[in-house]
């Protein structure tokens, strides 16, 4: 072997003190940094136990999909998964740039065992990460997760893949499956729905959505306004997109337009602005599907499910229509357990990953925004007028502490002063507001949430447990 060949293989080659101890599934997949446990090795030998285990799962050598953001890292892994996906004896159907539940979709409606969409979601640029689909389209449960997680590990130090020799699978480039996600979209819509004279301004975040949401909004007559609208690795979700609606605010402000909604790298959550410039978070999104849902006899139960960030103001409004709703812990997979578990038809979290279970089997932006703009289409009233008859919601302040140690960040509970902090504010507020603080499955942060029937009482107590967690775990 040559000595530039040795010294590659050197480089790359890793073992298995290079895993972090802590688990590597969070949220919503696996996400870090690219290149440093998301590297063209690691994606490789996971591909590989993902293959072999979705195979065991079905019990037959099957496809799998694979889609992709548009980050600068995103075909490096998407190649290397293909290789370990093949290496297992597995077919990979490579979609290339386009939505996350496009891939659970064309999982789901094809015979595929599985799908993987390449993506960091929200993160930005730098960051990466992988999801995993089951053959319905739906995140794996934690126990596949952990078998997968479990022979990664086992095998790190010595992996090769001799089992499957002389049964290699093939990688094919299949775009064309994206037009059965974006037929199954518009057949969730009602027949003839015409946004003829409604101005729609969307924020594309530089990610996924650039090639379909345009497209989906114009074929139905609306007059669209573009923000971050092409495919950039470098910028995707850069002071833009569903976490940065300064711009979406603006241009709604300064077109004068109807609606405005703003997706994630991934567009498998949405955020909406009205004409004055007003956020309609998912919250809002909910009560307003719920109700229309309601209205149709499509509501199970008049229940949703929502997560523990659900604002209370919304949470009271909807008992008070005579709705039930059910919180989980944040994560569009918990919800989704949940919907399956009760029979729930719509659920969702205040982000904006809403599922309607009548439509999809995953988190969808933009189907959920096409059908908030029909909503407002078929009302006659505008979105402002919609969202000030439905609630107001309490005074709520996330703020996110950014603690680089895994380990502190995965052990933050064990902090006596922290759990200290928490139960005076608790005590101190009683009915009057909640608390929550919680480990970001998803970013190096703990987040508190704080929300309170007055501004004063918010402002008070997330300054002070902010100031706890700082102290004791961002240092």
């Amino acid at each position: 072997m040559g000595g530039v060949s040795k010294q590659i293989l050197e480089k790359f080659s890793l073992d298995s003190n290079t895993l972090p101890i802590t688990r590597l599934f969070g949220t919503d997949g696996i996400r870090s940094k690219a290149g440093e446990l998301l590297n063209a090795n690691f994606a490789l030998q996971l591909g590989y136990w993902v293959g072999t285990v979705l195979q065991e799962q079905a019990n037959e050598r099957g496809a799998v999909v694979i889609g992709q953001d548009s980050r600068n890292s995103s075909d490096m892994l998407a190649m290397a998964m293909s290789s370990g996906l093949t290496a297992a004896g597995l077919e990979v159907w490579h979609l290339g740039l386009c939505p996350t539940p496009c891939v659970a979709a064309v999982t789901n409606t094809t015979d595929a065992i599985g799908g993987i969409m390449i993506s960091a979601s929200h993160n930005p640029p730098e960051d990466n990460g992988i999801k995993f689909f089951n053959s319905k389209g739906i995140k794996l449960a934690d126990n596949l997760a952990q078998e997968i997680e479990t022979r990664l590990r086992a095998n790190y130090n010595n992996f090769n893949c001799a089992d499957t020799a002389n049964q290699w699978g093939k990688h094919y480039y299949r775009p064309g499956l994206i037009d059965n996600y974006t037929a199954m979209v518009q057949r969730s819509l009602i027949p003839n729905l015409n946004f003829q004279g409604m101005k729609i301004v969307l924020d594309l975040a530089w990610g996924a959505s650039v090639n379909l949401a345009p497209v989906m909004f114009e074929q139905l007559g609306a007059e669209v306004i573009l923000l971050h609208q092409l495919p950039d690795g470098d910028r995707i979700n850069v002071n833009c997109g569903s976490t940065h609606l300064d711009t979406l605010r603006q241009a709604m402000l300064e077109h004068q337009a109807n609606l405005g909604f703003a997706f994630d790298g991934d567009a498998d959550r949405v955020m909406a602005v009205d004409c004055q410039g007003r956020v309609v978070d998912g919250d809002y999104i909910l009560y307003l599907w719920g109700n229309k849902l309601k209205e149709q006899g499509e509501l199970p139960d008049d229940l949703i499910i929502a997560t523990v960030m659900a604002n209370l103001g919304f949470e009271r409004a909807w008992q008070q229509t005579g709705g039930k709703l059910i919180r989980t812990a944040v994560g569009d997979r918990h919800v989704q357990a949940e919907m399956w578990r009760t029979g729930a038809m719509l659920g969702g979290e205040q982000s904006g990953h809403i599922l309607c279970h009548h439509h999809g089997v995953s988190g969808d932006g933009i189907q959920t925004a096409l059908h908030l703009a029909s909503l407002v289409a078929q009302s006659g009233a505008s979105l402002t007028q919609l969202v000030n008859s439905s609630f107001q919601t309490y005074p709520q302040i996330l703020r996110n502490v950014r603690v680089e140690c895994r380990e502190k960040r995965s052990q933050w509970q064990e902090c006596e002063l922290i759990q200290k902090a928490i139960s005076q504010a608790e005590t101190a507020m009683g009915n009057e507001g909640r608390i929550l603080v919680r480990a970001s499955g998803t970013e190096p942060v703990i987040r508190v949430m704080v929300e309170a029937i007055n501004q004063e009482l918010t402002n008070h107590w997330t300054d002070q447990l902010v100031r706890v967690v700082e102290t004791n775990l961002a240092v």
